[in-house]
């Protein structure tokens, strides 16, 4: 065929080809450009993720053990601070490449710091001398100068020291020292002078140099009464060769700092692997000691729940495509086959025919899918393979002559007669529908398999969107002709006709289409619904309140405190004993069980906070029982400790022979009220656990139990100022003398559960999961509308030659308005209810495997119905009979309803 004939031919049936030319060109740009943003928002989640990780997560350290260095060693400095290029040398590769800063440090044992000018209000003060690389260049001197020479004349050791400590001990430049190396006993062991020649000030105080513990910007306070504070002092190699000279301990230090520009989501596998070989080529003198796989293994174990989700939302964007695509050919060639016939008739052959539809599509789609793939190129990542795009053009290249072959062969005339045989469609019905079946099985028998998308995965949801839109097809014109037959007893004529004609009018390609778009849509709507339910469930059981307060002890009265505090409307306190093991009785004999967790919670007040916070949190009526710590208390335990205490013959229900538990040096009798999973204050992963009532202990009682932890509700509650109260009641309860002076107390924590949750919902892979979520729903309600389109163009013929008739037998506007109504509801209400109640039921057949407890810490994603979903999807059915009817309107129009009678059929 000439190639001015097709251009011709393509130039007057312009509106198929353009419809066939948009649908490739989608389809090629969703090839390129969804593997492209999801690389970019893959490798932006990544970089933002490490970064935002705290500094133990992101370095890698060797240190040495505290050691003195022989003389032959000297000057060990230089000679150690040369294995930091050495050790970063024999790191993998992988690794290697993503190190950004580097560090050396030599350090010596802290010794006492004495002078005339430190005075005696100042405290113990313990001192560091250190000597590093870096230090120098982040910091700006602001008094005297740098330690050039280690070491002065007079044989003083130069050291130079931050301007906050040196400003909170009161010393200046040109004050001398004297650093001692005590023993346990507080005797001197070593002495040497030390002379503070400079005082300097950090250019950035969040720069990577400082983060080496301890610090060197701040006074570290004592640890507990009677303790030093901890200082650290720079000075030059020289000062420092000169101290561990005299077989003064001295400690080494190289530190990497993994960089989040320089990770690859690419080669996030083979940087866990390095990782974890750092531990075979570290130096025999060092130890490693790193975090830095926790939140890569975290981040990978979210991104492949994430490509998982993204390929199956992408399989049936692609699906629906192809099908609308094949859906455009087939109604391009039913247009026109009289023109085929014609050429049959003629003596034309069937590769004439192939030849003429394949010139035509020559012109014009594979110059569609190469705009598809340029556009899709400027879109910002790496990824998009161009092989994917050339299938996709070629498949689309063949499907118009393909259709108008098989549209020739069919016998001109009637379309009534010689259609597919029942046969051939039942056949093709139940293997798609077997197909389908299997595939289910074998998805949730062996999971998914390794690698990055699992062909069996994006194919199950296809088959079984495909499968109901062939069940619903069979069923769904039954109950149409049941309507029927009511309707034809009925007065009028429209409700008859439409139900008559909706019945019989039913399509099998344009529904299946509708179907797998709309699915996708529902699929993406019902998995983000359980999403942010699993993350609010995971934050509520973090925070079984809107604040959580833990610490070592706190006094009584902190409740108090806190409850008066602006904003907070109910404040509970808790007891937690992080591991106890219970005893067979009062007097203390051992139990034949292992430790577990001991949580004490007021459980009526527990359960004010959690309706205050509006977290839904049960509180069985165990622990909101009232007790006197005389009588067996009532316990929730877990069922490993349940099975344990009845193979003791332990904590009976009757409490005829209670367990014991050791709580603050009170004993207390404990029975087994209830088996339970898991509590909301226990704490994560902890499956030992004995959840007991606050006992109201006697006056008598040896101790009074003094709360470790608080939990809070409240609206704008300020957080600093919780955090003050709490500090302040722990203070008073060491002051008290309620623990041993001795014990180092840790700092209260306070934890929101607004910024836990904002923490799960911030995760690396959040951008990418979002750009899922909307592509697939925009694109798949999108593409249903347009697959509704067709279905109605498809049928629009035969309806306007129905309507020409009944319109010269008097039938009205409204009627015609009414006639389309009843005829097009049907199809459109079940394609758009099939396909929402097949994507809200794929994610109960993939949650299995689909991984998404990596997405909300671990807790269980359960997807559900919700009214949001039911508030869509009859949105969208409104919306999409809107559609319908606007569209049969506009074709009826550009019909002329009049010449499609007096033309006759194949018009």
């Amino acid at each position: 065929m000439s190639l001015p004939g097709a251009a011709r031919r393509v130039r007057a049936y312009g509106g198929q080809f353009l419809l066939l030319a948009v649908l490739t060109l989608v389809t090629a740009l969703l090839i390129t450009g969804v593997p492209r943003v999801a690389d970019r928002l893959t490798g932006q989640g990544l970089t933002e993720y490490v970064a935002g990780q705290p500094v133990a997560r992101r370095d890698l350290t060797y240190s040495t053990a505290p050691d003195v260095v022989s003389p032959s060693d000297q000057p060990v400095v230089a000679g150690r601070g040369a294995q930091l290029a050495a050790i970063e040398e024999k790191m993998p590769a992988d690794v290697r490449d993503t190190i950004g800063e580097r560090w050396f440090v030599a350090q010596t044992v802290p010794g006492r710091l004495r002078g005339p000018a430190l005075s005696d209000d100042k405290g113990l003060i313990d001192l560091h001398l250190r000597a590093g690389t870096g230090i120098r260049e982040a910091a700006t001197l602001v008094d005297g100068r740098w330690p050039e020479r280690g070491v002065t004349p007079a044989g003083a050791i130069e050291v130079t020291l931050a301007e906050t400590i040196a400003t909170t001990l009161g010393v200046a430049a040109g004050d001398r020292f004297r650093l001692s190396l005590l023993d346990a006993g507080g005797d001197v062991l070593k002495s040497r002078p030390v002379e503070l020649v400079g005082v300097w000030r950090p250019n950035d105080p969040a720069d990577g140099v400082w983060d080496t513990l301890p610090s060197m910007l701040t006074l570290a306070p004592p640890e507990g009464d009677g303790d030093p504070f901890v200082g650290v002092a720079y000075t030059a190699d020289a000062g420092l060769n000169s101290i561990t000279g005299r077989e003064w301990p001295v400690t080494f230090g190289w530190r990497y700092r993994i960089a989040p520009d320089r990770l690859e989501p690419a080669r996030l596998d083979a940087l866990i692997a390095g990782v974890d070989g750092l531990e075979r080529t570290r130096p025999t003198v060092a130890t490693l000691s790193q975090g830095v796989d926790i939140p890569l293994r975290r981040f990978a174990d979210s991104l492949a729940a994430a490509r998982t989700l993204l390929a199956v939302i992408a399989a049936g964007l692609l699906a629906t495509l192809a099908g609308l695509t094949l859906l455009a050919a087939r109604l391009a060639a039913r247009r026109r086959r009289a023109e085929f016939h014609l050429i049959r008739a003629r003596g034309g052959s069937t590769g004439a025919v192939l030849r003429r539809g394949l010139a035509e599509s020559l012109l014009v789609l594979p110059a569609a899918a190469g705009i598809g793939w340029l556009l899709g190129g400027l879109l910002p990542g790496t990824g998009a393979s161009w092989r994917w795009v050339v299938v996709a053009g070629l498949l689309a290249t063949l499907l118009p002559p393909l259709a108008a072959l098989a549209v020739g062969r069919r016998a001109g005339g009637r379309t009534d007669l010689g259609g597919r045989s029942p046969a051939v469609r039942l056949t093709v019905e139940v293997a798609v529908l077997g197909l389908a079946v299997l595939g289910a099985f074998l998805l949730r028998r062996r999971g998914l398999t390794a690698g990055s998308v699992d062909p069996l995965l994006v194919s199950v949801p296809v088959l079984l969107a495909i499968a109901a839109a062939l069940l619903a097809l069979r069923a769904y014109p039954w109950p149409l002709r049941l309507v029927s037959r009511v309707a034809a007893r009925a007065r009028g004529s429209v409700a008859f006709l439409g139900t008559a004609r909706a019945g019989r009018a039913a399509s099998t390609g344009p529904l299946v289409v509708v179907v797998l778009a709309v699915a996708t849509a529902a699929f993406c709507g019902v998995v983000a619904t359980g999403i942010e339910t699993g993350r609010d469930t995971a934050a509520a059981q973090a925070v079984p309140g809107d604040l959580l307060v833990r610490g070592e002890r706190f006094t009584p009265d902190t409740a108090e405190k806190l409850a008066g505090l602006p904003g907070v409307r109910a404040v509970a306190p808790l007891l937690t004993v992080p591991a106890e093991r219970p005893y067979s009785d009062r007097a203390g004999r051992p139990a034949p069980i292992t430790e577990l967790r001991v949580v004490l919670v007021d459980g009526e007040r527990f359960a004010e906070v959690a309706r205050q916070a509006g977290v839904p949190v049960d509180v069985p009526d165990p622990v909101r029982a009232r007790a006197d710590g005389s009588t067996p208390l009532p316990a929730l335990v877990s069922p490993a400790v349940a099975e344990e205490l009845a193979d003791a013959g332990l904590a009976d229900a009757r409490g005829e022979r209670p367990a014991w538990l050791d709580v603050q040096g009170n004993r207390l009798p404990v029975r087994t009220a209830a088996t339970v999973d898991e509590f909301a204050l226990v704490g994560e992963g902890v499956r030992r656990f004995v959840v007991l009532p606050w006992p109201a202990l006697p006056a008598d009682a040896p101790h009074q139990l003094a709360p470790t932890g608080f939990v809070l509700a409240g609206s704008g509650v300020d957080a600093a100022e919780v955090d003050r109260v709490a500090r302040e009641g722990q203070r008073r309860y060491l002051r008290i003398g309620g623990v041993d002076t001795g014990d180092k107390a840790r700092a209260p924590e306070v934890t929101t559960r607004s910024a836990v949750r904002a923490d799960l919902g911030g995760s690396g892979v959040n951008g990418l999961l979002v750009f899922g979520f909307v592509l697939g729903a925009g694109g798949g309600a999108a593409l249903g509308l347009l697959g509704l389109a067709l279905a109605v163009l498809a049928g629009a013929r035969s309806r306007g030659q129905v309507l020409s008739r009944l319109r010269t037998m008097g039938l009205s506007r409204r009627q015609w308005r009414g006639l389309l109504m009843v005829e097009l509801t049907p199809l459109v209400l079940v394609s758009v209810l099939t396909g929402a109640v097949v994507g809200a039921s794929l994610p109960l057949l993939l949650t299995p495997v689909l991984g998404l407890p990596a997405f909300t810490g671990g807790v269980d994603v359960r997807p559900s119905f919700e009214p949001g979903l039911v508030a869509g999807v009859s949105v969208l059915a409104m919306l999409a009979l809107g559609f319908a009817i606007t569209v049969e309107a506009v074709n009826n129009r550009r019909l002329r309803l009049g010449e499609v009678l007096r033309l006759g059929e194949e018009s």
